[in-house]
């Protein structure tokens, strides 16, 4: 088994073509808590999985350990992210339209991803995939829904400066130019920005 990825909540490995995310034991929690902890979020994510899998494209759910493990499909491809730095303005529109609609999809399917970022979105063959659900949710609260998509503008921000605004307006209009959303959007950056 190879170690392909670290993170706060889990490590990453690579065996047999397939990745398997294991999430990392707490030490500083007691250890009846840590399991519970560790299992819930483990389910959560092997769900949210599968039920945004009807939805767009996402790393298939091979097989799911109760406290500590998901073996899920190996998603070879560039990020999002990579790509934006190399694509022409009209192929960076076309993606950025493409992210709005699997968003859209998404939240109409009562699921919020919670880490939208373009290194969380994958370029696999011309085709989109979105991966690492660890924080997402179950929810069709608008307030939970604009706050996913405040989390995806603040990172298109940082990551994308000089291409923020049409990246960001292409989103939108893939998303569906949503009015309701849209001022949820603009009052919880107007909270934030005076907290």
């Amino acid at each position: 088994m190879q170690q392909i990825g670290r993170g706060a909540e889990a490590n990453l490995y690579l065996e047999c073509g397939k990745l398997v995310k294991h999430r990392i034991k707490k030490e500083y929690r007691i250890c009846e808590i840590d399991i519970r902890i560790r299992k819930s979020r483990t389910k959560r994510e092997a769900k949210l999985l599968e039920r945004a899998g009807e939805l767009i494209s996402v790393p298939r759910v091979f097989e799911t350990d109760s406290a500590e493990k998901i073996v899920m499909e190996f998603v070879e491809g560039k990020t999002v992210k990579e790509f934006m730095g190399s694509a022409d303005d009209k192929e960076v529109k076309k993606i950025s339209e493409k992210i709005g609609g699997y968003i859209r999809k998404l939240h109409e399917g009562g699921i919020v991803h919670n880490d939208l970022t373009t290194s969380n979105m994958i370029i696999r063959g011309g085709k989109l995939v979105f991966i690492d659900f660890g924080l997402g949710v179950f929810s069709k609260r608008l307030e939970e829904q604009a706050m996913d998509l405040v989390v995806l503008k603040k990172s298109l921000r940082a990551a994308h400066t000089e291409r923020f605004e049409p990246i960001w307006e292409s989103i939108l209009a893939g998303y569906g130019q949503d009015r309701e959303i849209e001022c949820r959007i603009k009052t919880i950056e107007k909270r934030v920005r005076y907290a």
